[in-house]
């Protein structure tokens, strides 16, 4: 009987765990493409060679104002490496420093400490331009800009809307609701008022709000309506960048705000899309280490990919520190008030909130699966939260076996934040 040990990301650190290859289905893993050798050519090449867009020295022009949106410290972007190179060429092309800034997509995420958005950036860049946060509970920060189909009010941040250009930044991975991030994200919800987020995220509950998809997904076709707004008024140009498991840059896409991304969309799931052949017992995934473990609200979108690839009645490990607990003082909330999977759905269709949400994206899942936390979450609020919570795991794996019995097979992804597993057929 052949035993091997594998070492997964948790935390700042790793786990390590023996399994006996018997049970071991498959591990599925990121297909390998070559990483760029020169960022700065591919950089520079795709914002001079853009999609569906003139290119940067058409677009901008000496004394012009310029705002870029760039994520927050939840997201891996690698912002520190293209910002600089962006930057630069900017002055090049006759902007100065002063007549450039950095909004930060918060959505509704917390804001960011000076420290956190110099780490973000650069040193370099942060010490030539302004930061901002976009803190989407500050009503009188944002502009209104029209109402979606779909009942959304379009509030936009004004610090976005009073340059002659924005540049969207950013990376495009899988999203469990919205099909993919990137692309118009940056703009609704990353900085859009809380009302303005709500009511798109509202639409999450639609059967048709699915990972993978964007065209019939209310949720993206809500947020391309409110973007369109937007830019009926507002100059866009898109930057999108693709990075493997050990975050180096694949590909950079840029150019027009909607085809660009589109283009992006493509190559991410050539790149994360997994095939496997069937739905598995047990799956063992790690989140991929900090920051995209760093609370259960994070560690959320490893659920729906892990979700993917087991059967009905099987078992998701999930390896993830979450050291910052929950992540969601609303996301507790809700869960404590509504015990089940079925009472959080039915509490979010009478009035939807955000942070609460979670709480029904992640209850859903546990409809066809039991879901099993290796983490440093207080065992009592992962009860509360519907996980139950071990330290290693072999302590997991035992657990699971309670549940399923001695025979199983076990599918692993140790890039369960990226990886998407597509049954055969």
């Amino acid at each position: 009987m052949t035993t091997v040990e594998y070492k997964y990301k948790y935390g700042h650190g790793y786990q390590t765990f023996k399994l006996e290859q018997e049970h071991v289905l498959d591990e599925v893993k990121i297909a390998e493409f070559p990483p760029l050798t020169d960022l700065k050519a591919a950089v520079l090449d795709a914002i001079y060679h853009p999609i569906a867009s003139e290119p940067i020295d058409k677009l901008v022009r000496p004394g012009m104002k310029i705002a870029f949106i760039c994520n927050d410290s939840t997201r891996v972007a690698n912002t520190h490496d293209f910002m600089p190179i962006l930057v630069d060429e900017m002055n090049k092309l006759g902007v100065k420093d002063e007549d450039m800034k950095i909004v930060f997509a918060l959505g509704t995420h917390r804001a960011m400490s000076h420290e956190e958005m110099v780490e973000q950036v650069s040193e370099g860049v942060a010490a030539r331009l302004k930061m901002y946060n976009s803190d989407c509970n500050k009503h009188e920060d944002f502009n209104y800009f029209g109402t979606t189909s779909f009942g959304t009010p379009v509030l936009i941040n004004k610090l976005i809307c009073d340059v002659d250009l924005v540049i969207m930044t950013g990376t495009v991975v899988y999203h469990f609701f919205s099909g993919f991030g990137g692309g118009r994200k940056a703009v609704l919800p990353g900085v859009a008022a809380m009302e303005t987020v709500r009511r798109n995220h509202s639409l999450m509950m639609s059967p048709y709000s699915q990972l993978g998809k964007l065209h019939g997904n209310p949720v993206y076709d809500d947020q391309m309506e409110g973007v369109a707004l937007f830019a009926q008024k507002h100059k866009l140009f898109n930057f999108n960048a693709i990075l493997d498991a050990q975050k180096r840059f694949l590909k950079i896409f840029a150019g027009d705000w909607n085809k660009s991304h589109l283009e992006a969309c493509q190559f991410v799931e050539q790149v994360y899309g997994a095939p496997i052949s069937q739905p598995a017992d047990i799956v063992i995934a790690s989140c991929g280490g900090y920051p995209k473990d760093i609370n259960i609200y994070q560690l959320q979108k490893t659920m729906d990919n892990a979700w993917c690839a087991v059967r009905e009645g099987g078992v998701v490990i999930i390896l993830g520190e979450c050291e910052e607990g929950s992540g969601s003082a609303a996301l507790e909330k809700a869960l404590q008030e509504n015990p089940s999977p079925d009472a959080i759905k039915e509490a979010l269709a009478k009035k939807f909130v955000i942070g609460a949400h979670k709480a029904f994206a992640i209850t859903r899942l546990m409809k066809k699966a039991k879901f099993i936390l290796v983490s440093a979450l207080d065992k009592k609020l992962a009860k509360d939260l519907l996980f139950e919570a071990v330290d290693s795991v072999d302590e997991a794996i035992a657990l699971a076996e309670q549940y399923i019995g001695p025979d199983y097979k076990i599918l692993l992804m140790p890039q369960g934040s990226l990886t998407v597993p597509v049954v055969k057929k």
